[in-house]
């Protein structure tokens, strides 16, 4: 089955943001309200480093970890598609968002990718950005994964921002010095495109 038919059966909705941004957490909190009819798609980003691949600061591993990362997100994305059994799949973080941490220029994400802008975006249905919370909000290293201070996850978010915006369905929600008030402007967003994809 093509990509193109799959999507119309399964709606991807990414949830996206730089670190700290609270998407797992939102996540996890939108699990215990959706039925049989939507699954979480896990960040493929924890699989990896999770799994035990190499986190070097060269240029070349980081972009060995990208690569790996796109792959791992590209093939969940499928294997939910392709399973044919739910109306919507919950993407923490779209093939896209590595393209905030490719360390070699747009061009050469592009070939190594074998994909376009164009392409990628029309995989998903909705964007949710969460952005990224600053020193004042709340930002902080409790994941073990997260290596970024508030500075650089604020410059990643910025990245994220400029290149899923395009989207027609990208939706921005604010941070906020409540994360439950954060958290929930994302619920109701979500849940507002979980009964168009129920109804498509």
């Amino acid at each position: 089955m093509s990509d193109t038919e799959a999507s119309s059966l399964t709606k991807l909705i990414v949830i996206t943001g730089g670190p700290g941004a609270g998407k797992t957490a939102v996540l996890e909190m939108v699990k215990k309200l959706l039925d049989q009819n939507a699954i979480i798609l896990p960040e493929a980003a924890s699989i990896i480093f999770g799994g035990g691949f190499w986190r070097l600061p060269s240029i070349s591993a980081k972009a060995a970890a990208q690569r790996a990362i796109f792959h791992v997100q590209t093939e969940m994305e499928n294997l939910v598609c392709d399973e044919k059994k739910w109306t919507m799949g919950l993407c923490d973080r779209g093939t896209l968002d590595g393209l905030a941490y490719w360390p070699n220029g747009d061009k050469s994400f592009w070939e190594i990718s074998n994909t376009t802008m164009e392409k990628e975006l029309s995989k998903y249905y909705a964007v949710i950005h969460l952005r990224s919370p600053s020193d004042l909000f709340g930002y902080n290293h409790i994941n073990p994964l997260r290596i970024e201070s508030a500075a650089q996850s604020l410059m990643i978010d910025e990245k994220i921002a400029k290149i899923w915006k395009n989207h027609p369905r990208y939706v921005e929600v604010a941070s906020n010095e409540s994360f439950l008030t954060k958290a929930q402007s994302a619920i109701d967003i979500i849940s507002k495109y979980y009964k168009e994809c129920s109804n498509c």
